[in-house]
């Protein structure tokens, strides 16, 4: 059977970059986020969405990410209203996603709040990607073209990296990209002799 390695790590810590190294090492990699923003465009989950928070963070009937970003953020009950609607149905593509990878030994399933949504308890071994507040905080800054501010309300949603460690079998601090190859690849070995 297909095990599932659970892959996260506060914003900013790099976990795509870690995601790219086993996918470039042929292991399927499923990236929540990415999907959930797929999954987002749907008509039946836009409805869903504008049912529970209007239709002022709609421009010309398309979803402005960024306004309903600037709600959930800023609080935390609407956070919990959003991913009520938005978990149940990642969880659902994720099953038809990883049905379609049974022949892998494993899968690494890539997801900022692994733990937050419960999502870890269905995984066989937990990473943890680790990096310096200030450098988090940085990497989001620019990926994002946002502000300090914004990035540090989303990392107080997050549970922080002592939670994430004591729960997790293998933590990569990704700081320097050749020790992190390095580390990434020390995993993928221990995965395969497992």
């Amino acid at each position: 059977m297909t095990k599932i390695i659970g892959l996260t790590g506060g914003i900013g810590s790099g976990k795509t970059t870690i995601a790219n190294h086993f996918m470039a090492a042929g292991v399927p990699v499923y990236i929540a986020d990415d999907e959930a923003r797929k999954i987002m465009q749907s008509a039946e989950i836009i409805e869903e969405i504008k049912q529970t928070f209007g239709t002022a963070i709609f421009e010309n009937g398309i979803l402005n990410r960024q306004k309903l970003a600037e709600i959930v953020f800023n609080n935390p009950e609407k956070l919990k209203l959003l991913n009520g609607i938005i978990h149940p149905a990642v969880k659902k593509h994720f099953a038809n996603w990883i049905s379609n990878h049974n022949k892998a030994p494993f899968i690494i399933y890539e997801a900022a709040i692994l733990f937050e949504s419960g999502s870890y308890k269905n995984c066989d071994k937990i990473i943890t990607v680790t990096a310096p507040l200030e450098t988090r905080i940085q990497r989001v800054i620019q990926r994002d073209n946002t502000s300090r501010e914004n990035v540090l309300k989303r990392i107080k949603m997050q549970w922080n990296d002592n939670q994430r460690i004591v729960e997790s079998d293998f933590v990569v601090e990704n700081i320097d990209p050749k020790i992190t190859e390095i580390e990434v690849g020390k995993i993928l070995k221990i995965l395969k002799n497992s």
